[in-house]
């Protein structure tokens, strides 16, 4: 696994870490089980507190991408059947939303559209 945190990037380390994971676990360069490495032993090889490596990691746990098997570990998860159900259920709760708001298909779609590119910084 290889990661790489810029100090002049505006995206906090954190979500550098966090991020870089997610894309290598979706990707497939790590596979699902692959055992990451520790909280110390990543910060430690990032230069990073051990606290911004567990806050990447309980996000990446939340999101579905790994899974801590107590001291067993933590391991990449099988995220894209997890990643898709949890985009798939978001999706629907906005939809039902947007219907009880009264917008239409095109208002509705504008919205996620805006939301997409703001979350994407496009």
């Amino acid at each position: 696994m290889t990661l790489k945190i810029h100090i002049n990037e505006s995206a906090p380390p954190y979500e550098q870490v966090r991020a870089q994971i997610a894309e290598q676990a979706r990707s497939g360069v790590l596979p699902v089980g692959y055992r990451l490495p520790t909280v110390r032993g990543l910060a430690e090889s990032l230069g990073l507190a051990a606290n911004t490596v567990a806050k990447a990691y309980r996000a990446l746990e939340s999101d579905g991408v790994i899974e801590t098997r107590g001291r067993n570990g933590t391991f990449v998860a099988a995220a894209g059947s997890a990643a898709e159900r949890e985009a798939a259920l978001a999706a629907q709760g906005y939809a039902e939303r947007v219907r009880r708001l009264g917008l239409g298909e095109d208002a509705a779609l504008a919205a996620v559209r805006d939301a997409l590119r703001a979350a994407y910084g496009e």
